[in-house]
């Protein structure tokens, strides 16, 4: 089973940080992952200024990555967050950059595209 790691980077400016749960779905050209939480057990995820990586392993591959949808569901409060990046590196070795550098606020879904 192909497996990819994503690293995604926080914000390093005041309250960048969030508490929310964050789902990430890979979107190639051959099909689309489950949706996947990213959550390390007793792990404070995205932090202000924190670079965070994790491993998804999918049933099939698919193909040249083309979008990331990101989906951030509130923990217990309103707590928007800074994304700046996501980056992927590919079972083939290949690393892809899909920029944001935007606050993700509420309930969101955002689609990024590899730039």
């Amino acid at each position: 089973m192909p497996s990819y790691t994503v690293t995604v980077a926080t914000g390093s400016q005041w309250f960048a940080g969030t508490d929310d749960y964050v789902y990430l779905s890979l979107m190639g050209a051959a099909g689309c992952s489950e949706r996947h939480l990213l959550d390390k057990p007793f792990y404070n995820d995205f932090e202000r200024g924190a670079v965070d990586s994790y491993d998804i392993t999918v049933e099939e591959d698919l193909g040249e990555i083309q979008l990331l949808k990101i989906e951030k569901r509130k923990y217990w409060y309103q707590d928007d967050w800074y994304l700046k990046y996501i980056t992927v590196k590919t079972p083939m070795g290949d690393y892809l950059e899909f920029p944001c550098y935007r606050w993700i606020t509420d309930e969101k879904e955002i689609v990024l595209r590899d730039g």
